[in-house]
C-alpha cells in the first residue's frame, strides 16, 4: 500500500510536469528505506510510464512544441548517459547530497524568483 501511495502521488506530480522524481526519490530512500541508487534507478524505471501517459494527454491537449523538443530530447539522451556514469562512479550519500542541494536550490529559485509582468 505504501509503494502505491507513493507511485500515485509522484504519478500526480510528474503529470502536472514538476516532476515527480522529487517526491518519488526522497519516499523512497525515507519510507520505503531503499538507498540513493537504487531510488534513482527505480525513479528512471517509473519515469517512463508515467511519461508516456503523460505525453499523451499533453499532446492531445496541443501542449508540446515537437520541433522545440526534439533537439532537447537528443541533448538530454546523450546528457542522460553521462549523468549516469557519473552517477554509477558517485557513493550513494554523496550523490544523495547533490540531490538534495539541487531540490533546495530549486526550492529557492521557485520561492524567491520574481514574476516577469
Amino acid at each position: 500500500m505504501l509503494l502505491f501511495a507513493i507511485g500515485l502521488v509522484s504519478g500526480v506530480v510528474s503529470g502536472m510536469g514538476i516532476g515527480g522524481g522529487t517526491v518519488l526519490i526522497p519516499a523512497m530512500i525515507f519510507l520505503a528505506g531503499v538507498s540513493q541508487h537504487s531510488a534513482q534507478g527505480i525513479n528512471l524505471t517509473v519515469f517512463i510510464p508515467t511519461a508516456l501517459v503523460a505525453i499523451c494527454v499533453h499532446s492531445k491537449n496541443k501542449h508540446i512544441r515537437f520541433r522545440l523538443a526534439l533537439p532537447l530530447m537528443l541533448a538530454g539522451a546523450f546528457g542522460a548517459v553521462l549523468g549516469s556514469i557519473l552517477a554509477s562512479s558517485m557513493p550513494s550519500r554523496l550523490l544523495g547530497k547533490l540531490f538534495g542541494g539541487f531540490l533546495l536550490g530549486m526550492g529557492l529559485y521557485e520561492l524567491f524568483r520574481k514574476k516577469k509582468s
